[in-house]
């Protein structure tokens, strides 16, 4: 019965496991490399998985012969030799230390030092800068010698994350803004965080890096291949780890050019934009797409917030209240000085640097006529214009 019960079991796992490779091949290897630090890492894993493959044969082959031959049953008598002096003995002991040493540091180290120097090589010919920023839970993007800045957010929508809609094919793996870089060019990314530690990290790039607050931590990549590639954050950063995906599309250095004109004159106009009246309907109507996608991860849907971790928005002394005094200056911890300067030692970051002047105004304006709450005022984005 044992026996019987042992082969249903072993059958049980091959047919688990045939299941899981014809449903998910991708899951038992790497993606397929497009740049050169992923093509290093995976001949370095494939070098190190052939050796470590081929000592496992060979001792667990040694292990099964000496346990058929060398039995008592067999005749075989123990060895006798023994003592400090005996050269057998030493050779035993010294033998296999000299192999791994040699297999560790020469066949196995010199690849993967290579690789290590590779990744580390962030400056030379680099083409040009990205600048990353993680913050709970987005990410920020700059091209410092375009003049382009601009927020990357989850896309798919909180109906599709609670149940109520059907899954997108990418589910939680698409953005409203995904990173725009030429092939074929050395880009130098620069990471940092303007909260906690988050990691920024694609897997067919072969790049994983942690941005720490406080620090400035360098990788690089040189897509050689256009297409479409997604990544994760890989830092549990917070409640919504999860819902910080990483979209970059390679593309030609010609589309590129173009994409980075049509940023430059989206720019152009929004700034253009912030001079004008905004009906209140507008800003109403733009906040609600803000609040969406950057605030309703902790506000929650209705506004209610999460108790003890995020302030609910709903009956708010800060939301109720006024946000600029008589002579038009912030009012210090007011609504629309907590949206632009955040307030330091919470989750609240400031979203100055990260919004524009029409967002700002836009959610600020949204809050306070939402969720119950009915000021009936609004911020126009001539106002965070001027009070920048």
């Amino acid at each position: 019965m044992k026996g019987k019960n042992l082969l249903r079991i072993i059958l049980m796992v091959l047919t688990v496991f045939n299941a899981a490779t014809a449903q998910a091949d991708w899951a038992f290897n790497f993606q397929t490399p497009v740049t050169p630090l992923a093509e290093d890492t995976l001949h370095v894993h494939n070098q190190f998985f052939a050796i470590i493959i081929t000592l496992f044969f060979v001792t667990l082959g040694i292990l099964i012969y000496s346990i058929l031959n060398h039995r008592k049953d067999k005749g075989q008598q123990p060895a006798t030799f023994t003592g400090p002096t005996n050269r057998w003995q030493w050779m035993l002991v010294i033998a296999p230390f000299v192999m791994l040493f040699l297999l560790d540091y020469v066949v196995m180290g010199i690849p993967a030092y290579h690789a290590a120097v590779s990744m580390e090589d962030t400056k030379t010919d680099a083409d040009m800068v990205l600048k990353v920023t993680g913050s709970q839970w987005k990410w920020q993007y700059e091209y410092p010698a375009e003049g382009i800045k601009f927020v990357s957010a989850l896309k798919t929508t909180q109906d599709q994350i609670n149940g109520k809609a059907p899954k997108g094919e990418n589910y939680l793996l698409e953005v409203d803004n995904p990173v725009v870089l030429p092939v074929n060019k050395k880009v130098r990314i620069l990471l940092m965080s303007s909260d906690v530690m988050h990691s920024w990290g694609v897997p067919a790039f072969g790049v994983k890096r942690a941005t720490v607050p406080g620090f400035l931590r360098e990788t690089w990549v040189k897509i050689g291949k256009p297409g479409t590639y997604r990544g994760q954050c890989a830092q549990i950063c917070g409640k919504n780890h999860a819902f910080m995906p990483i979209i970059v599309e390679a593309v030609s250095e010609e589309k590129y050019q173009e994409w980075v004109a049509q940023k430059k004159a989206e720019s152009a106009a929004a700034s253009a934009s912030a001079d004008k009246v905004w009906a209140k309907e507008d800003l109403m109507q733009h906040g609600h797409e803000i609040y969406e996608k950057i605030c309703i991860s902790c506000h929650q849907p209705e506004g209610k917030g999460l108790p003890g971790a995020f302030p609910a928005l709903a009956g708010s002394k800060i939301v109720n209240g006024p946000f600029l005094d008589k002579d038009g200056r912030l009012i210090k911890d007011g609504h629309l000085d907590r949206v632009m300067n955040g307030k330091p030692g919470t989750a609240m970051q400031a979203f100055k640097n990260t919004f524009s002047d029409i967002d700002i105004a836009a959610i600020v304006t949204y809050e306070r006529n939402s969720f119950g709450n009915s000021m009936g005022d609004m911020v126009q984005p001539s106002q965070v214009k001027a009070l920048r």
